[in-house]
């Protein structure tokens, strides 16, 4: 995607908005908008940034993500994966009824992991070409999907000890 015409919109925009003013008034925003160049490319690459994050939420557990290659920027659409079996139905539901509708409301959590931890899930999405958050999305969603999530532990019954993890 080639920024050069928006940029030069930019420019003739704000040519025709210092014309009001009179020749020195052109003449001046002549002068400003060729440095201001950089950042209006700067400014249009942080809307299409937040828009491929507003995208990536509500594609989840797909994901859109802005690249920059030789200054260009660049879509990846990673689509959401279409092999899941279906869910089974959780318990209290009936069979065949439906899960609640997501409204797209996005929720921000924050939350402490160790730092090999973290590391791996920072490996994980560069080999799948996503960011950590998307990464963590999609993750989170597929957990959620085939119920492979942690265990909570009962408390031991006295005389019991349990040391380690298992599964």
């Amino acid at each position: 995607m080639d920024l050069t015409s928006y940029v030069a919109r930019l420019r003739e925009e704000l040519a025709g908005a210092a014309e009001l003013g009179g020749p020195d008034a052109r003449a001046l925003a002549d002068r400003l908008t060729a440095p201001m160049d950089s950042a209006f490319r700067l400014a249009l690459l942080d809307a299409l940034a937040a828009a491929a994050d507003e995208i990536t939420r509500d594609l989840a557990p797909g994901s859109v993500e802005l690249r920059l290659r030789g200054g260009a920027p660049g879509f990846v659409v990673t689509p959401p994966p279409t092999d899941h079996p279906e869910p089974e139905p959780a318990a209290g539901r009936p069979e065949g009824a439906a899960e609640a509708p997501d409204d797209g409301a996005v929720s921000r959590i924050n939350f402490r992991l160790p730092d090999q931890l973290k590391s791996r899930i920072e490996e994980a999405a560069a080999r799948d070409g996503l960011s950590v958050n998307a990464w963590l999305v999609r993750a989170a969603t597929a957990a959620v999907r085939t119920g492979d999530r942690p265990r909570t532990s009962r408390a031991p019954v006295s005389g019991e000890r349990f040391t380690g993890w298992a599964r």
